[in-house]
């Protein structure tokens, strides 16, 4: 282009000259000789690179410690937690995808707590980091919201996905608590898992086996059952959604997308106000087939009391 531009412009300009020239013998009045105005080439212009938005996730990670599948397992508190994307040992696990700004948890079968059979790449609530006797009941009440999806999970035999959670509600016993029933640590049920299982969310929860337990009674972990757990309609598969959990006095609601709502509220929620709470998130896989995985990533994540 600039090479046939160039010798349009000269072309014109030598025809210019040879009118000119023949214009001025015919005339009496004298002109002064024209000079050739050759073009001057214009040098392409330097393109600035392309200039890339990086995302971050905005999850402020001061009240929550994490659960990993290695070690005995392995738990990181804060301040270290705070340095994930720096941290060799939470690399693998817990990282950024700079690209949609989500925080990804991945996980596969390795080490387990003490109440648990599976792994998982899990954050903790932390009402105080430096005191994990402090908690919330549901008289005080909790909120937590998080906008979150499967990344990837891998399958059954039977080519079915396997199943996560993604959302908890635990319970803990306080210190008075476990002496009075004589037990070797401070866990008690948890009153609310949430799953991806299958592309859909899933909601379980527990129920009072003996309606007439006495507080002492109810506060081992045997006096619970599972509930028959509910599914919302909404298929989310590998999309984002939203969840929020609202725990108040004798009730709960899980929040599905801002707008399909399941509640529980029965006398057993009433009961389930002798213990202490605390909120989970992450990825809990709920297998332990050689070579099954999850990749859960969290957008937002939030908590209230």
């Amino acid at each position: 282009m600039k090479k046939g531009f160039l010798h349009s412009v000269k072309l014109t300009g030598l025809t210019l000259i040879g009118f000119l020239s023949v214009s001025c013998q015919g005339d009496d009045d004298s002109t002064a000789p024209i000079k050739e105005q050759l073009p001057v080439e214009t040098l392409p212009t330097e393109e600035t690179p392309e200039e890339k938005d990086y995302l971050l996730p905005g999850i402020d990670l001061n009240h929550w410690k994490v659960t990993l599948p290695i070690g005995d397992p392995t738990e990181v508190y804060p301040p270290e937690i705070l340095n994930y994307g720096e941290s060799d040992l939470l690399k693998p696990f817990m990282y950024n995808d700079s690209l949609d700004g989500s925080l990804v948890f991945y996980t596969y079968p390795g080490a387990s707590t003490a109440n648990s059979s599976y792994s998982r790449s899990e954050l903790r609530e932390l009402m105080d980091p430096n005191d994990l006797s402090k908690n919330w009941t549901f008289e005080q009440g909790g909120r937590m919201k998080g906008t979150l999806a499967l990344d990837e999970i891998s399958k059954e035999s039977d080519g079915d996905y396997h199943r996560t959670i993604v959302m908890q509600i635990h319970g803990r016993l306080s210190n008075e608590q476990k002496d009075l029933i004589g037990a070797k640590d401070n866990n008690a049920p948890p009153i609310l898992k949430i799953y991806w299982y299958k592309g859909y969310v899933r909601v379980k929860s527990k129920y009072l086996k003996d309606k007439d337990a006495t507080t002492e009674e109810l506060l081992h972990t045997d006096a619970w059952g599972d509930d028959d757990g509910y599914n919302f309609d909404t298929y989310v598969g590998f999309e984002p959604f939203t969840l929020e959990i609202i725990a108040s006095s004798g009730k709960m609601e899980i929040i599905l997308n801002e707008s399909d709502s399941y509640k529980i509220e029965n006398d057993d929620m009433k009961k389930w106000g002798v213990f202490e709470n605390y909120f989970k998130a992450g990825n809990y896989l709920s297998s332990k087939d050689e070579g099954a995985f999850a990749r859960v990533k969290y957008y937002e994540l939030e908590v209230q009391h």
